[in-house]
């Protein structure tokens, strides 16, 4: 009998080994192994190792301006998110109203845009002839830090909104009856008990926002550099692989710092969840109380997320002034970029499909073997490092990952360079840390008790597994498959190097049309965006109405 007990800890330990070695492999392959070859390209000079290359450009004035713009640029955005984010979230999670779920839905949508349509929508903004075009933003740092905002908004509204949704309000409640004022409250009892939330949002806004590759090379307008963008001109242009390299490894640098704090506070953002109670009740709206939580969220829904979105369509619809499908029209015939916008959708369509089923598939294994609760404190230390591998690719330039794939997928035994199977690919490893974010935070809200309770009662490993764990998995399931999927449809920095000429996805085919000159390219981009921009819409739209409610994915 112990024989036997033990051959099933045996394989049952083997398993989850297997169950982390072929996402692993995955990584390695496809993300590891190109990003690490562009960096040690950069540091040897084909006859010895140099760090010379490397160093002239850490001593460039240029480098520096780039870094610093990229740190301030997301400090600033930071800053404005939780600002501008911490009255949304009390509004939309703590206060009752009509129409308050499709509001909710509504400011997802900007974090699930392609960054090239947003910045096309902010441009049509504040091009001269935009409705902000007398403020003379455009292509200005403001109009990039607008656009950052509008960007990731949703991330500090969800997640800080979802925990405070389960905060007891006593505390709050008791403190005021004792005297004290709404702001005291607020600062002295709310916030700090709101502190996990807020710097795992905090930490993933930065995150995003030093990672805005799109964003930044259509607003920016070459006039402004960012660590991503220097990375794009140093291998692209000049073809200096030690300055790329250097700049390379300084973003895995900031992006580990960023991962690991996100993680902390989420895992404590997890476990105090775990500690709250059900979904407090959320009080009917009192205009006359509530009356600064609505302003400042309806001035950013209306003016920030609203306007560009609706000056998108409307230049759209009514190039030159009056209501004409003249640019939908423009999409069914020859554009002169490449390819037909029909065949950029379908690629698109299929290369996302492709990708969302590769990134879901290894992410529910990611998830299941990282929210193991093993005894052993150094076997806990291990899944924590495993975790923080997974999300590596959210903070490290697509840029990098894209030529890196030039320069080591070209030979047997893996020679994709030509191949569109590398698009979707490339894809996958973008999408596949929003998978694991959002799948591990629904696993690990699972009550440790119901688990031990049903080994207790003589369940096997396999029967706790697939009767439990899986089945809570599963509530999380809809969500992941809609960022996966919206992820990838826009997918712009690593599919910018790997899309052929004659077979662009719609991104790029959007980024074409609105670098050339002429009214029909830019009619073609505001059309081709409105229709990306509909696609991630209505996949995230059917993705919210199955998340699970009370746990704080994002």
């Amino acid at each position: 009998m112990d024989r036997r007990h033990e051959l099933t800890r045996l394989g049952w330990r083997t398993g989850w080994v297997v169950a982390a070695a072929v996402p692993a492999a995955f990584l390695v392959v496809f993300f590891a192994w190109p990003a690490a070859a562009l960096v040690a390209r950069g540091f040897h000079d084909g006859s010895g190792w140099t760090l010379d290359g490397a160093a002239a450009v850490l001593r460039s004035p240029r480098t520096w301006q780039a870094l610093g713009f990229t740190l301030g640029a997301a400090t600033a955005s930071t800053v404005a998110c939780l600002a501008l984010g911490l009255p949304g979230a009390a509004l939309l999670f703590r206060r009752r109203f009509a129409g308050r779920d499709a509001l909710r839905a509504l400011v997802t949508i900007p974090f699930v845009l392609p960054t090239v349509v947003v910045g096309v929508a902010f441009g049509a903004l504040l091009r001269s002839d935009g409705p902000l075009g007398w403020t003379g933003l455009d292509g200005t740092p403001v109009a990039i830090l607008a656009a950052m905002v509008f960007f990731n908004y949703s991330v500090v509204v969800r997640t800080v909104g979802t925990f405070w949704a389960r905060l007891d309000p006593r505390l709050a409640d008791a403190a005021a009856t004792l005297g004290a004022a709404p702001s005291r409250v607020f600062r002295t009892v709310t916030l700090p008990t709101l502190a996990p939330a807020v710097l795992s949002s905090g930490s993933l806004v930065f995150l995003f926002s030093a990672s805005s590759y799109g964003i930044v090379m259509v607003l920016g307008q070459t006039r402004y550099r960012t660590i991503e963008t220097e990375i794009w001109f140093l291998t692209t242009q000049l073809l200096d692989l030690p300055g790329a390299a250097a700049l390379s490894v300084a973003q895995l640098v900031i992006v580990s710092v960023l991962l690991w704090l996100s993680g902390r506070a989420q895992s404590s953002l997890t476990r105090a969840l775990r500690l709250q109670p059900d979904v407090v009740a959320a009080r009917p709206l009192a205009a006359w109380r509530d009356w600064p939580l609505v302003g400042i969220t309806g001035v950013v829904v209306l003016g920030l997320l609203g306007l560009p979105l609706a000056t998108l369509m409307w230049r759209a619809i009514a190039p030159g002034g009056s209501l004409s499908l003249d640019n939908f029209l423009l999409l069914g015939g020859d554009t002169g970029l490449g390819a037909g916008v029909g065949e950029a959708l379908r690629t698109s369509l299929v290369t996302a499909t492709a990708a969302t089923a590769i990134a879901v598939s290894l992410g529910v294994l990611v998830a299941l073997v990282a929210s193991r609760r093993p005894r052993r404190r150094g076997a806990r230390h291990a899944l924590a490092t495993l975790e923080g591998l997974f999300l590596l690719p959210l903070g490290v330039s697509a840029v990098t990952v894209g030529f890196g794939y030039l320069i080591t997928l070209n030979r047997p035994p893996l020679d994709l360079r030509s191949s569109i199977v590398l698009i979707p690919v490339a894809q996958a490893v973008v999408a596949l840390p929003l998978v694991v974010r959002t799948l591990l935070p629904t696993l690990r809200a699972l009550d440790p008790r119901q688990l031990e309770a049903a080994a207790t009662l003589g369940s096997s490993p396999l029967q706790v597994l697939r009767r439990i764990e899986l089945p809570h998995l599963a509530r999380g399931l809809g969500l992941a498959v809609g960022f996966a999927f919206a992820t990838s449809l826009g997918e712009f920095g690593a599919t910018s190097f790997l899309a052929r000429p004659d077979n662009p996805t719609l991104p790029v085919l959007i980024f074409r049309a609105f670098g050339r000159p002429g009214a029909d390219n830019y009619g073609i981009a505001l059309a081709a965006s409105v229709v990306l921009a509909g696609l991630a819409g209505i996949t995230m739209a059917l993705a919210e109405r199955v998340r699970p409610k009370e746990v704080a994915t994002w």
